[in-house]
């Protein structure tokens, strides 16, 4: 395989007993085995609780082939009150909500003061039967480029993966997490997701609205909105931060012409990939850097993402003008060593939920924009044409307008999933209230002030009456000036400091 999986996720993304009831689920658990034992996972000193729950991997066929769904509890620092839990769903399609534990238990630990945080990984991920496609040894991360997928990397994936992949869709993945709340005795209880986890949710309150007491749907993906466009979307977060970058004196001072320097570098690479030589950003021996449009656009593309990142995107832009692409080496070495998300499961449910809701006036449309233009389809659409296919249940694309008390945030930046896609999911949903933070890029509960808003909320459940005074009190954008955070050096433009490659 010459594809780094990796760099091809950041590439891509970032999301029959249909009438199945809750009661009849509760009962068919009686015969499922549960497992719940004191562990510690990654990132928590604290002991926490590890469990298993083996269910149908076709809920059709009960008594047919069964597959492990892992768990882990986060426990309340007050379990006096014995409040119901918070269940998370995390994002992608493809992240494994187990693997993120630890930044969990430090992130939400006002909420988890007082009661137990809940999190499943979702089958194909994680430890719950997780169809992943597993990288080549010989494949280096700063040579490998996003052109150079193709079918045939995808065949070689689809080989590795086991199980009937028709049943690795978003209901299921319902049925699974609805049935270990069951198992553990939990009759109700809130739900957190963010990004993918906000179309999961959406599914959640349409199959099991009894089971869920709220909802906070935090970056949404809405059902009527297919995983996949995110052309105009990157744009309008790629423009914001531009024009912030103007609005700021000192960057406007270092980056006067930072718009054109973004086109004339992506001109440039669109033409031939850049090979140069670099001092490797780990391990400081010489090694080859290979940059080409969509590597140097995807890498940008997934600063966009948090606050904290977007500060350094006119940095990278700048010094990629001069010819120093040292930075955004440094960005992929940070990254370097295992993958956050379990492709496998992502293409399965993007190519069979999503990708056919597509048309191709909507991709015509998606790709009329000046950052990455159709980029993320054109991979996807590779992936998906050889794809296993299975058709979603009539229900699935059904609007959402479940009467659950349902709390939606926003980030006014967010490259991924603007502000219009919690506005569709609010309309829809009549007792709900949508919050669109202006200084908050993906996921507003990344920050203090929305973590305080979201607990606010799962102690009252009246969206409508929160205290969102803190948002008003978040930072404006900045950016880094330099290389070593100031101002930096002047170079001729267009220059090339490395050594190019022939």
């Amino acid at each position: 395989m010459k594809v780094n999986w990796k760099n091809l996720f950041v590439t891509s993304c970032f999301i029959s007993l249909a009438g199945l009831s809750h009661q009849s689920l509760a009962e068919d658990l009686l015969s499922q085995k549960l497992t719940v034992e004191n562990c510690h996972v990654k990132g928590i000193r604290q002991q926490v609780q590890c469990g298993t729950l083996a269910v149908p991997e076709n809920y059709a066929k009960a008594n047919g082939e069964k597959i492990t769904i892992n768990f882990v509890v986060l426990p309340a620092i007050d379990n006096s009150k014995a409040q119901q839990p918070l269940m998370f769903l995390a994002g992608g399609p493809g992240q494994a909500a187990a693997e993120l534990s630890g930044q969990i238990y430090t992130g939400f630990n006002e909420i988890r003061k007082t009661r137990d945080l809940l999190l499943i990984d979702q089958r194909g991920t994680g430890k719950s039967h997780p169809l992943q496609c597993e990288e080549s040894v010989e494949i280096d991360p700063y040579t490998s480029i996003p052109e150079d997928f193709s079918i045939t990397d995808i065949e070689q994936c689809l080989a590795q993966l086991t199980g009937d992949l028709s049943q690795y869709n978003s209901e299921n993945a319902i049925r699974d997490f609805d049935a270990v709340r069951a198992a553990l005795g939990y009759q109700q209880v809130h739900l957190y997701g963010g990004s993918y986890g906000t179309r999961a949710g959406l599914v959640y309150m349409r199959m099991f609205p009894e089971s869920l007491k709220s909802v906070v749907l935090d970056s949404v993906g809405p059902i009527e909105v297919p995983i996949g466009l995110f052309g105009q979307s990157a744009e309008q977060s790629f423009v914001k931060l531009l024009d912030n970058c103007q609005n700021d004196s000192k960057c406007a001072q270092q980056y006067p012409e930072l718009a054109q320097e973004f086109a004339d570098i992506s001109a440039k690479l669109a033409l031939a990939p850049i090979t140069v030589e670099i001092a490797h950003p780990r391990l400081g021996t010489t090694t080859e850097f290979t940059i080409s449009r969509d590597k140097f656009i995807s890498t940008l593309q997934m600063q966009l993402y948090s606050m904290q990142t977007r500060s350094l995107v006119p940095l990278l832009i700048h010094q990629a003008y001069l010819g120093d692409y040292k930075p955004l080496a440094g960005l992929i070495a940070q990254s370097d060593g295992g993958m956050g998300s379990y492709i496998g499961l992502h293409f399965n449910i993007v190519c069979n939920e999503d990708f056919p809701k597509i048309s191709d006036t909507m991709k015509a449309t998606d790709a009329e924009n000046s950052f990455a233009k159709g980029m993320s389809l054109e991979m996807v659409g590779k992936a998906c044409s050889v794809w296993p296919k299975y058709q979603p249940s009539a229900d699935f694309y059904q609007t959402v307008t479940a009467n659950i008390p349902t709390l939606i945030l926003s980030g006014d930046l967010d490259p991924v999933t603007p502000a219009s896609n919690g506005e569709i999911s609010h309309e829809n949903l009549p007792n709900s209230h949508h919050i669109i933070s202006k200084n908050n890029a993906h996921i507003v509960a990344s920050t203090t002030c929305g973590i305080s808003i979201v607990n606010e909320f799962l102690a009252l459940q009246t969206p409508k009456a929160l205290d969102e005074s803190c948002l008003e009190e978040l930072p404006e954008e900045s950016f880094m000036l330099g290389l070593n955070g100031g101002a930096a050096p002047a170079v001729a433009p267009m220059t090339t400091p490395e050594k190019v490659k022939d």
